[in-house]
């Protein structure tokens, strides 16, 4: 007698990850309640989960007076949470979160993100949370540990980039635990490591916020040049060119003195506005 397959929807071993989403399962209860436990659910009622997989961050979401939703765009794990997770009905988006208007799903509130993130896109979510930071005051999850580092490293350091600089001029950065390959499955080949972003209280930049990105970006693909000759192609008069601060590589500003530069070289600039 033929044996019947089992249903992804049903049977958790049928939830296979996917190397082309970068999928590695959560197994470890007690680290994803630990991950859970990062947020303050202060500010906000609501939370936005990206790639819950089977749901192993999800229960302890659930737990928290908050209203959970979550993203994921393996239709395997879709099928699963439908079936599992009932108290999810009608707040599990089967979309891309890179790409999807999160304003169809939250409007003009204020919600977290939280997450196991996807190696393969966790520098591009930061990204768009820096795009959507008016809505979300807090964040956190798990990345590859250099990427977590990195984005939480301070000037002088050689692992100091462009997401340290942007995620630091509008939160507060904060590593807070290292997590072993050992509690994922398939377990990756690299630690990784839980962060935590709190926006500022004052997130607004007292310069010309396009010009910032498009400076600090500017500074570090040329990272070992000074900011006098990786910024040459905005043109600036030499005057202006012969400032000390021009004599820095990118790695030596602080997000503070990378606001002064803007605001030095604003008066100078065309605007990509």
């Amino acid at each position: 007698m033929k044996k019947k397959k089992s249903d992804p929807a049903q049977d958790p071993s049928q939830v296979r990850a996917k190397k082309h989403l970068g999928q590695h399962f959560l197994k470890d209860e007690n680290v994803a309640k630990k991950i859970a436990d990062t947020l303050s659910y202060q500010g906000y009622d609501k939370v936005l989960e990206i790639g819950p997989g089977m749901g192993v961050l999800t229960k302890y979401l659930l737990e928290k007076d908050t209203e959970v939703h979550v993203i994921e765009i393996d239709t395997e794990s879709v099928a699963y949470l439908e079936n599992n997770y009932l108290h999810l009905r009608g707040r599990i988006h089967e979309k891309d979160f890179l790409k999807y208007d999160l304003s169809q799903v939250f409007g003009d509130e204020q919600y977290a993100i939280i997450g196991n993130f996807p190696y393969n896109i966790s520098s591009q979510i930061v990204f768009k949370v820096l795009e959507l930071r008016d809505q979300i005051p807090e964040f956190s999850g798990m990345f590859q540990k250099e990427v977590a580092k990195r984005i939480c490293e301070k000037e002088g350091s050689k692992t100091y980039g462009i997401l340290s600089v942007l995620v630091q001029a509008f939160y507060e950065a904060e590593y807070l635990f290292t997590v072993p390959p050992s509690v994922f499955n398939p377990p990756p080949k690299v630690d990784s490591g839980v962060l935590k972003l709190t926006r500022k209280e004052n997130y607004s930049l007292p310069c010309d916020e396009k010009l910032f990105f498009r400076i600090v970006k500017m500074g570090f693909n040329q990272r070992r040049k000074t900011l006098r000759n990786s910024l040459k192609n905005l043109n600036l008069p030499d005057n202006l060119r012969e400032d000390a601060i021009f004599g820095s590589r990118p790695e030596q500003l602080s997000f503070q003195q990378f606001i002064e530069l803007t605001q030095k070289i604003e008066p100078y600039a065309v605007s990509d506005k």
